[in-house]
């Protein structure tokens, strides 16, 4: 038996009854809930009466999490883009802790969002409870200090990408390489003719993917010259077609009236929820920096990454040397070198977008090596993450080491 709060949502049980394990949770946006979810779901396989509980997105409340908050609250990005939200996320990491050590979950981890949840774990660390990091914050990249700070809160950081464990061994932090669950969902071999039957896309067309960000700050940034990219294409290649892959209502209003203001006779369909349908089908994809670009390696098509940051963000990140990595799209750090063309700050604009776009609609053979380097990588990360993570999380829930 559950009580419901004022919103009908399941929050806590009733005295005396006590579930096999329980586990706070907090998830970022959209990445994190699918994170989330399958980590839930693994988990619930090995132990099925285990109960979840923390912010969560609409594939973690479907796989049976609790919800405290919901998980798009979090989808904010760069050091002084969150200085807006500062009070609202204050006040909810304040009311997420209160409810953590009302709850004493066995395990709490924080899913990403390492701005949110590393303070949180903090504190609960201090609070006796047993800490987790699912998804490395970009210590590889800036602030490589911060490991040894979080050696002091975290009893486990599970990374996603092989080269993010080595930081942690030297700052004498427990972290475990489980590779990364889009490895294990996206096949190995994609089915690009059943994509283009599924999206109305004929054989022969030539297709542009447009995937201007996750979160609203994203594509408020980005969503204009990508829109415009668009067009400058559409002028230069009739026959081109075009289609958007979104992530929820409020990024896709925010790229129609990008698309509106800058795209107005081009004809740019909007999908959601069926990205990897859409790079499936797609011959080159233009992508947000994040998570998405792994996805469209998954889906193995060549992509140009763009990436834009606040202006006094990327001033500071650049004039204080706090950057450290050589590049910031995942295809590159995962191969070592740069195999896609990455664009940031004023870099990004419709020509150069559609200059290093029409490169590789013009070269196929780049296309087949990129194809052929993409299979290696995609094998190299699927190793079963979401088991992993959760035979992880509940050895230590046991009182073991993971």
């Amino acid at each position: 038996m559950t009580r419901a709060d004022s919103d009908g949502e399941r929050r806590y049980p009733e005295k005396g009854v006590r579930p096999l394990f329980t586990i706070g949770l907090v998830a970022g946006e959209s990445s994190g809930d699918n994170l989330g979810a399958a980590l839930i779901e693994a988990v619930r396989t090995r132990a099925p009466g285990t109960r979840f509980v923390g912010v969560a997105g609409p594939r973690m409340l479907a796989a049976g999490c609790e919800r405290l908050a919901d998980a798009e609250e979090l989808a904010v990005m760069g050091l002084f883009e969150v200085l807006h939200h500062l009070p609202r996320l204050v006040s909810l990491r304040r009311r997420v802790r209160a409810a953590m050590l009302e709850l004493k979950p066995d395990v709490f981890v924080g899913i990403d969002a390492p701005e949110f949840n590393l303070g949180l774990a903090a504190g609960l660390h201090d609070a006796g409870l047993r800490t987790v990091q699912y998804v490395s914050p970009q210590v590889w990249a800036w602030r490589s200090g911060r490991a040894r700070r979080m050696a002091r809160f975290l009893d486990l950081v599970l990374c996603l990408l092989p080269f993010e464990r080595r930081v942690y061994d030297q700052a004498g932090l427990p972290a475990r390489f489980v590779g990364h669950p889009l490895a294990d969902q996206v096949p190995m071999v994609a089915d690009r003719a059943g994509a283009r039957r599924d999206l109305g896309i004929a054989p022969e067309d030539r297709l542009v993917a447009l995937l201007p960000g996750s979160r609203s700050g994203e594509v408020a940034r980005l969503g204009d010259d990508f829109a415009a990219t668009a067009a400058w294409l559409a002028a230069r290649r009739p026959g081109l077609r075009f289609v958007a892959a979104l992530a929820g209502p409020r990024t896709r209003a925010a790229f129609e009236s990008a698309l509106a203001r800058h795209a107005p006779g081009v004809e740019v369909p909007i999908v959601e929820g069926r990205t990897q349908a859409v790079l499936t089908a797609a011959d080159v994809v233009l992508v947000a920096s994040g998570t998405a670009t792994l996805e469209t390696l998954l889906c193995k098509r060549p992509m140009v990454v763009a990436y834009r940051l606040g202006r006094l963000t990327a001033f500071l990140l650049r004039g204080l040397g706090l950057l450290k990595a050589p590049y910031f799209a995942q295809p590159n750090l995962l191969a070592g070198r740069q195999v896609v063309p990455e664009l940031a700050q004023d870099d990004v604009n419709p020509a150069r977008l559609g200059a290093e776009l029409e490169r590789w609609l013009d070269d196929p053979e780049a296309v087949r090596q990129l194809e052929a380097l993409f299979g290696e990588l995609h094998a190299s990360l699927r190793r079963g993450a979401s088991e992993q993570a959760a035979e992880a999380v509940l050895a230590l829930a046991r009182g073991t080491a993971p």
